[in-house]
């Protein structure tokens, strides 16, 4: 019975490495070189024709999304360059001074035709086939060989799905959110006078909230793979109301890990000005610590529910959320009439008190429910304002088939749940 659960626990991580994006992208850039090899082979003159496969495995990206555009701008780079190689190569040799010329008029044309990151892709195209001696045969295979690499290329993301990031970057939010809530729990522990010289620990906790910064970068970066992937994925449906739930997600615990820097700003600052006696009076510390515990569980329940179908499962986490902020505006009602306390006791430093009254104010308000729902509606308005101004047809194509009537049928029920 041992060995047997055993091998189906091998088995199911076998399957879930299978189907990890790392590995699902790695196997699909392979699959679609060799295929681009195998037909260059054929219909192109070179005897290695190994730029199909380069192709191929910089056009098939991550996403659909990016293969469709690094595809098309990938195949005009090099056209371009070939067709500059070809110019030169009728008036002039290949010297010093000519190549010099050469990566100059190729990277000022990339340049002008727009091709984005791959303008020094225009030069090396110029230069292989300017460096060769039959220039005219070899221009003609390298267009072929890129035209079959990222033909093969967009043909695989077309057949073989590519992975979509939405899981990771759902985890990528919900570590941030659990940094977050630890950092909570360590300041709240901190104020209530559970460890000795508070000023040293209170800037080691202004530090961290700071290299906090570095991880929204890190998962902004996740979110934006994520989006990307769920652009123009036939396997994604409300690709639209997923990203703005993620994004607007992340746009509140950026507000929330901003707030928190300033609130350790100011627990430094209080530390500082009554060291070595405690920061906080025992029954203000205690209050203080109960609600930014509080606050730190709402800061998860909160990336639960933005990272979580809209299903009942989204209804229970945004329940649990709303039920912890109702706990915490009580614990924060009692903690307020202790800081006015504290201000009357110390009238010197009034003002930090208040500070810390009004910090963690905001961070109930980023939270709040309704405030979420608000802001994801004007964002979803905004989003949809945008594209008909885009792509007007597109979007009338959209309405008619009824997808645009389904997105607010499903954005109309996560209202009333959020109400």
């Amino acid at each position: 019975m041992h060995d047997v659960r055993e091998w189906t626990a091998q088995a199911r991580r076998a399957l879930g490495k299978r189907r990890d994006p790392v590995v699902v992208q790695t196997l699909r850039s392979a699959t679609a070189a060799t295929i681009a090899y195998v037909i260059a082979l054929r219909l192109s003159p070179e005897e290695l024709p190994l730029t199909a496969p380069l192709t191929a495995l910089l056009v098939v990206q991550v996403t659909l999304y990016a293969t469709l555009t690094n595809g098309f701008r990938r195949v005009n780079a090099v056209v371009t360059g070939v067709i500059v190689a070809i110019v030169f190569s009728l008036l002039v040799g290949l010297t010093w001074w000519s190549l010099a010329l050469l990566l100059v008029a190729s990277l000022a044309v990339g340049r002008l035709v727009r091709v984005e990151e791959y303008v020094p892709e225009v030069a090396i195209s110029a230069m292989l086939v300017l460096g060769v001696t039959s220039v005219g045969d070899t221009a003609w295979a390298r267009v072929v060989e890129t035209l079959i690499g990222a033909g093969v290329g967009l043909a695989c993301n077309l057949l073989l799905a590519p992975p979509v990031w939405v899981e990771e970057a759902g985890e990528s939010i919900d570590g941030l959110a659990r940094r977050l809530r630890q950092l909570m729990l360590r300041m709240g522990q901190e104020a209530a006078g559970h460890t000795p010289t508070y000023a040293d620990r209170a800037a080691e906790r202004l530090h961290e909230a700071r290299r906090l910064d570095h991880d929204v970068v890190d998962v902004d970066a996740a979110l934006r793979q994520a989006e990307d992937s769920l652009r123009l994925n036939p396997r994604v449906r409300e690709g639209l109301l997923h990203r703005v739930v993620l994004r607007t997600g992340l746009d509140t615990l950026e507000i929330c890990t901003v707030v928190l820097r300033v609130l350790a700003r100011t627990f430094t600052d209080l530390a500082k000005r009554r060291e070595p006696a405690p920061l906080f009076g025992p029954e203000t510390g205690a209050a203080l610590e109960q609600l930014l515990s509080e606050i730190a569980d709402a800061v998860v329940s909160f990336a639960v529910l933005v990272t979580t179908d809209l299903s009942t499962s989204a209804e229970s986490a945004e329940e649990r959320l709303a039920t912890e902020l109702r706990t915490a505006a009580g614990t924060r009602d009692k903690l307020a009439l202790l800081l006015r306390e504290e201000a009357e006791r110390d009238p010197r430093n009034w003002q930090l008190p208040g500070a810390v009254l009004t910090e963690v104010n905001r961070i109930l308000d980023e939270l709040d429910t309704e405030h979420r729902t608000r802001r994801l509606f004007e964002e979803l308005d905004r989003v949809s304002q945008e594209q008909r101004a885009r792509m007007p047809r597109l979007t009338r194509l959209r309405e008619r088939l009824g997808v645009t009537e389904q997105m607010w049928r499903n954005r109309a029920g996560f209202g009333e749940r959020s109400r």
